[in-house]
């Protein structure tokens, strides 16, 4: 918690008494994923072994959040490292850990967070604490980051609204690294207008960030002149069926969602099919260059923490199984088994092969199937099964989400609440384009906002001290 955020609400206030208004995030209170760099608030990445980690700046993004006058009323929980599902290579490698072993949205500085629509059930990874946070309306919106799917498993399984934008559109300078190639922060909120908001206001070229020069003359600084009714109408939506058949109440709310499109004049290509060879490669492409780069990034960045802290991840790994040093309590580390003779150096030929050549033939095969159908966007259930238990009978069930694809071509994909399953577990779609469509995604993505309204607040939300009164009656004796 930021125990200056009243003070910093009440000194906003001031300024919009006076006269002074820094615009629509005046006073806006926000959350942000406890990987990004606070010069106020410790940045930890969800590791014990970070706690009491404090930056010496502002993440570039959350510098212009803070100008443009938001109050940051929390740092959230995390996967461990931003590695979902218990993985720090963001996903179940079996050199590195048995899948399913760490809980989804868990951390050792940060516990178990829990799913607000069902507390048996996770938040999914790694923005887990942001997804919960944000659909039990702790803020108005928060900041996740996501390297194949981070942003938008939890806006999935929480039932909100959340965009993994282009790479290079937001900058990623201060923010604990995953895989450079592949990671980017992205909004998480209740509204389509509230992601539009919060872009808006994140985005620009950053020096300290090369990234950030694909975006120039292609980033905007008002999303919101894009929300309109009718949107949808004439646009060529393809439905990517591979990613529905997996739950029978997921799959209802789809059906529905793919019918309201039509019914909102969108034309849709039913079905479109990704290439096998990109589904079957996405995984082990993926895996390969976030172990690489994460061995490599982290030591860059933790050149900048105080000397207590480790500086490498064999460092990290001896730390956490040490047991003077390691973590307190029942916690594990996220790859006790995850040393660097497990990933590739970044000048080892199969890294850059991966990197250079997987990456690029990736984009290639995507951007040709946006050709072939005269696509302008492509549309599939983010999740393609409801949040998970935290504590499931077996291994859970595999994703079977495609949604490091769009990591992998570094195309933004937008999150949007369909309905609910009959168990009371979120559904959304995802309208995944090309690269820096944003504002036709968020267009179509009100469109459909709109006329569905399909977003509900969990029922397990819990009630603060202020949001409670008690009310006495008193009869007169006639």
């Amino acid at each position: 918690m930021n125990p200056k955020a009243l003070a910093e609400a009440r000194a906003l206030d001031a300024e919009r008494k006076a006269g002074k208004v820094r615009g629509p995030l005046h006073g806006v209170p926000i959350v942000l994923k406890d990987n990004y760099d606070t010069i106020d608030l410790p940045t930890t990445a969800g590791s014990q072994l970070l706690e009491g980690h404090m930056p010496r700046q502002d993440a570039y993004i959350v510098k212009k959040l803070r100008d443009a006058g938001v109050v940051i009323v929390a740092k959230v929980n995390l996967s461990e490292f931003a590695g979902s599902g218990g993985s720090v290579s963001g996903a179940p490698d079996p050199a590195i850990v048995k899948a399913g072993s760490v809980p989804n949205g868990s951390s050792s500085a940060g516990g178990q967070t829990r799913n607000p629509h069902d507390l048996a059930r996770g938040p999914a990874g790694s923005s887990g604490g942001t997804g919960a946070a944000i659909a039990a309306a702790f803020a108005q919106f928060g900041l996740g980051t996501d390297t194949g799917g981070s942003v938008r498993g939890p806006s999935s399984v929480n039932g909100i609204v959340g965009l993994k934008p282009t790479h290079g559109l937001l900058s990623r300078t201060g923010i604990v690294p995953l895989a450079l190639s592949l990671d980017t922060g992205g909004p998480m909120a209740r509204s389509v207008y509230d992601i539009a908001l919060a872009l808006g206001a994140m985005t620009g070229v950053d020096a300290a960030d090369d990234a950030t020069r694909k975006s120039e003359g292609k980033f905007e600084r008002d999303y919101t002149k894009y929300l309109k009714a009718g949107s949808l109408k004439g646009a060529r939506i393809g439905i990517a069926r591979d990613f529905i058949g997996k739950d029978a109440g997921t799959d209802r709310v789809v059906e529905e969602a793919i019918a309201t499109l039509k019914k909102l004049g969108a034309v849709t290509v039913d079905p479109i099919k990704f290439p096998d060879y990109l589904l079957q490669s996405k995984q082990g492409l993926y895996n390969l260059i976030v172990s690489a780069e994460f061995k490599a990034q982290i030591a860059d960045y933790l050149k900048t923490a105080e000397p207590k802290y480790p500086k490498t991840l064999d460092e990290i790994v001896a730390r956490a199984n040490d047991p003077k040093t390691g973590y307190r309590g029942p916690e594990k580390a996220v790859a006790l088994k995850y040393t660097a003779s497990v990933a590739l150096d970044l000048d080892d030929p199969t890294y850059l092969a991966a990197k250079n050549e997987g990456l690029a033939a990736t984009k290639a095969a995507v951007v040709a199937l946006f050709a072939k159908h005269r696509l302008d966007a492509i549309v599939y259930p983010t999740s393609p099964r409801p949040a998970t238990l935290i504590k499931p009978d077996g291994l859970p069930p595999p994703t079977d989400s495609p949604t490091n694809i769009a990591n992998e071509t570094g195309f933004p994909d937008l999150i949007v609440p369909a309905g609910m399953t009959p168990q009371g577990l979120p559904v959304t779609i995802s309208f995944f384009g090309q690269a820096f469509s944003e504002a036709m995604l968020l267009g179509y993505g009100y469109d459909f906002e709109q006329a569905t309204k399909a977003r509900v607040l969990p029922k397990h939300t819990p009630a603060l001290a202020s949001d409670t009164f008690t009310l006495t009656i008193s009869r007169k004796t006639p």
